[in-house]
């Protein structure tokens, strides 16, 4: 059976389609920013290295970079010591910022982490590093 474009009951389906179509467009367009959500898990108190950064680094970066480094990882990433010389002196905010698949990118052959949890390793070296 063909159903014609001038087919009576086809204009419910139609007129249902296109209600749908304005009523999504009209959902995207807003200009206020009372609704915005603020990033998850972002710490009301500063950022410490206990609080916050070490759960990262554990299920992150210690399967190579642990008490004895493995896959050439050079150092290791298990105490606050270890890992606030390597903010300081090693890099590793630039290398966890570097783009998926970059030279150098940590972690290593693994996936970039969420650049909500890179900002925030970043706000705990700019507020001092706390332990």
């Amino acid at each position: 059976m063909k159903i014609s474009s001038s087919n009576p009951t086809n204009f419910p389906t139609r007129a249902l389609g296109f209600a749908m179509m304005l009523f999504c467009a009209m959902g995207c367009a807003n200009d206020s920013t009372d609704d915005l959500i603020a990033p998850q898990n972002t710490p009301d108190a500063p950022i410490s290295y206990t609080n916050n950064v070490a759960a990262v680094i554990n299920a992150n970066c210690t399967v190579c970079h642990g008490a004895s480094p493995v896959n050439g990882a050079p150092m290791s990433l298990v105490s606050y010591e270890q890992v606030k010389q390597a903010v300081l002196e090693r890099g590793l905010i630039d290398r966890i910022s570097r783009p998926q698949g970059a030279e150098g990118m940590m972690p290593n052959g693994g996936t970039r982490l969420p650049q909500n949890t890179i900002d925030m390793i970043a706000q705990w070296d700019a507020e001092g590093l706390l332990e």
